[in-house]
């Protein structure tokens, strides 16, 4: 096995039913462009009934169908949110952790030491997050998963990746290794993909190999290392 292969992210979600949701952080292969994405999946029609809307840089979900949400705990937040030269991405309101403990002096590690996963058995969802530094034309990233400990869900395990930002690498974490009863979540260390330079290219490449049936929302930026410009897309199922 090659610890260093970079996977084609097409082909690592490909024919995979439910790898629930998904974060991608990494850097162009012309080191001109940061870049992340942020996928939702869903199998309920609660879970499926959402869209991405844009706030200026950041993103809010919402239900699609306001008189269908069940419980809106745990499918209305806001994934993508700034903060001075940090952009966080997370899939649930521990976004707002983050930015809270950053408004603090405190860290994105301390943030996420007041959470856990999501109060889902016998699922027990992880929550996945991101965090993006910039600095002098260049950035770095982590990323971070809480998961439990047991199928009893009785603690959280707590794992945070560090990552200096290198010429057409990015990493994906994803809250499910694949479709099942209960949901096997996310194992090992964040998965190793290629970044492309065109925004276009990446987001097809992820929107069109995620499963037809359960894939529900899409949101990709680049953001130029030089002049700090956004270029942004976004795909909603439920436009």
């Amino acid at each position: 096995m090659n610890i260093y292969e970079i996977n084609d992210m097409g082909e690592l979600i490909r024919d995979n039913a439910y790898v629930g949701r998904g974060i991608v952080i990494g850097k162009s292969k012309d080191e001109k462009s940061a870049v992340f994405a942020y996928f939702i999946m869903g199998r309920s029609e609660n879970s499926r009934n959402r869209v991405f809307i844009e706030d200026g840089s950041e993103v809010i979900i919402h239900p699609f169908d306001a008189s269908k949400v069940e419980d809106p705990s745990l499918i209305i937040y806001s994934p993508v949110r700034k903060f001075e030269n940090k952009l966080v991405v997370t899939n649930g309101d521990q976004t707002d952790t983050v930015i809270e403990f950053l408004g603090k002096g405190k860290t994105f590690e301390e943030a996420l030491e007041t959470r856990e996963f999501e109060p889902d058995g016998p699922n027990w969802t992880p929550r996945i997050s991101g965090m993006m530094t910039f600095d002098e034309n260049d950035f770095s990233y982590k990323m971070s998963i809480l998961k439990s400990a047991d199928a009893q869900g009785s603690a959280c395990n707590r794992f945070t990746y560090s990552y200096k930002a290198l010429s057409g690498l990015g990493h994906f974490i994803h809250t499910y290794v694949c479709d099942g009863n209960p949901i096997p979540t996310f194992q090992g260390e964040p998965e190793r993909v290629e970044i492309p330079n065109d925004i276009d290219e990446f987001t097809e490449k992820i929107w069109n190999n995620l499963n037809e049936a359960n894939k529900i929302s899409l949101y990709v930026r680049y953001i130029d290392l030089e002049t700090g410009a956004e270029t942004n897309r976004m795909i909603n199922k439920n436009a």
